[in-house]
């Protein structure tokens, strides 16, 4: 899966359901289907896309582009931003219900939140050390931080 396609799925799900969806709130729910899909050892769900540690949390270069000319951080995001001709379908099953599975968590909560979360979570703070914390700054999240920390969130909330 490439992430623009996850990008579309969850615009799709989150507007049919009713649910609020912003820019920041979507590079933030990416994230932790990212992080989430490593910790339990699935791999990168996005095996092309990787995650920068920005001001405002993590943030794929590839989707602030996609939105770049449109859109600005608190922008709604809506059925019409979806890429023309995407098909939820064309997605495996078994990503669709991962993916579910992680905005049923997380897509309750808004974009401030979510970024409020990352800020107090190991891949972010140590992508993000010796930045100020209002400094740009386009660190790589490590894969194997994000990994570590969610993998073990995992054990601990099965303890």
């Amino acid at each position: 899966m490439n992430i623009h396609d996850a990008t579309d799925y969850i615009i799709v799900q989150l507007t049919e359901g009713g649910v609020f969806l912003n820019v920041l709130k979507l590079q933030k729910l990416l994230y932790y289907c990212q992080a989430w899909s490593l910790a339990f050892n699935r791999g990168r769900l996005f095996p092309d896309s990787s995650f920068q540690a920005w001001v405002h949390g993590p943030v794929s270069r590839e989707v602030y582009d996609r939105f770049l000319a449109t859109k600005a951080l608190y922008s709604s995001v809506n059925q019409a931003d979806v890429r023309e001709g995407f098909n939820p379908e064309t997605l495996r099953q078994v990503d669709r219900a991962f993916i579910n599975s992680v905005l049923e968590v997380y897509a309750p909560l808004t974009g401030d939140q979510l970024e409020e979360m990352t800020h107090r979570e190991d891949p972010w703070l140590d992508a993000r050390a010796g930045v100020s914390p209002s400094a740009r700054s386009e660190n790589a999240i490590s894969d194997e931080i994000m990994q570590r920390y969610y993998a073990k969130r995992l054990e601990a909330a099965h303890a």
